[in-house]
């Protein structure tokens, strides 16, 4: 009798017949080898191999009879890590959209990137003259009431560590000394929000406040921003506890408890 050929794949091919095998069986929801074969037309030793791969991997397992293969737990796991994501993202518009409705103003949701608040979430105020920062813009975070929130979450080291290279000015208001930052971060860490005060533009004032996650580590931080006639900083008050209202109850959603949570340490503890 003839020895079966062996096929001999590139990588990136290899890659692609796996995931073939996998929608397969996510499609038939059970398969076995000979089959999966006959679909893909490759040899039986081919897929073998890579079903081997992947139940060692736990995208694949055996049904009971041990004949055929279904999708794996880490498939689930994969899936169910993604659709926390989009949960939080879906809560996150939401929430925006609430606060821009009541309070006029553009709201932003953002994440710290290094020295920089990238806004992933926006809503737009219904305010005549709307400030707008789009999704995707970076802005630095040591100039920003996002940034700000988002660093107070940070030790002193890793803060110092992170403006090794110093802080760009960019107004009379910018904070552009590292001792202030740590300073100024020690506070925000306290009252739980920051404000920044044309420190990045002149007129431009925002208000942010931190969103916790389940171990009360900061994943996010919520703010409202437009020009300093509409928000007045001595005159913020109300404005304050909306946004920090907001925050604390999208980090519910996130499944913080502020009672008896160990939030991760920050700038107020010092390294």
């Amino acid at each position: 009798m003839a020895e079966e050929s062996v096929e001999i794949e590139r990588p990136a091919g290899a890659v692609d017949r796996a995931l073939q095998v996998l929608e397969l069986i996510g499609t038939a929801g059970s398969a076995g080898i000979t089959e999966l074969a006959l679909e893909l037309g490759v040899h039986k030793s081919t897929v073998s191999r890579i079903v081997s791969a992947l139940e060692a991997r736990g995208f694949v397992e055996q049904v009971p009879d041990g004949r055929k293969y279904r999708i794996g737990l880490t498939v689930v796991r994969l899936a169910g890590s993604t659709m926390a994501t989009l949960d939080m993202t879906r809560c996150g518009q939401d929430t925006c959209d609430a606060l821009a409705a009541k309070t006029g103003e553009t709201t932003n949701l953002a994440v710290l990137a290094d020295t920089q608040a990238i806004n992933v979430v926006e809503a737009v105020g219904a305010s005549n003259v709307a400030l707008r920062t789009w999704v995707g813009q970076a802005s630095p975070a040591h100039a920003t009431s996002s940034g700000k929130v988002l660093l107070a979450g940070l030790s002193e080291e890793q803060l110092r560590q992170t403006f090794s290279g110093g802080l760009a000015r960019f107004t009379d208001r910018t904070i552009a000394d590292v001792d202030d930052l740590v300073d100024e971060l020690r506070t925000v860490d306290r009252q739980g929000w920051a404000m920044a005060v044309e420190e990045l533009e002149l007129g431009l004032v925002a208000i942010a406040a931190p969103v916790r996650d389940h171990t009360g580590t900061i994943v996010w931080a919520l703010s409202i921003s437009g020009p300093r006639y509409r928000l007045d900083p001595d005159d913020a008050e109300n404005l304050v506890a909306t946004v920090v209202t907001a925050a604390a109850d999208l980090s519910k959603l996130f499944g913080y408890r502020a009672a008896g949570s160990a939030s991760a340490p920050g700038i107020a503890e010092k390294s």
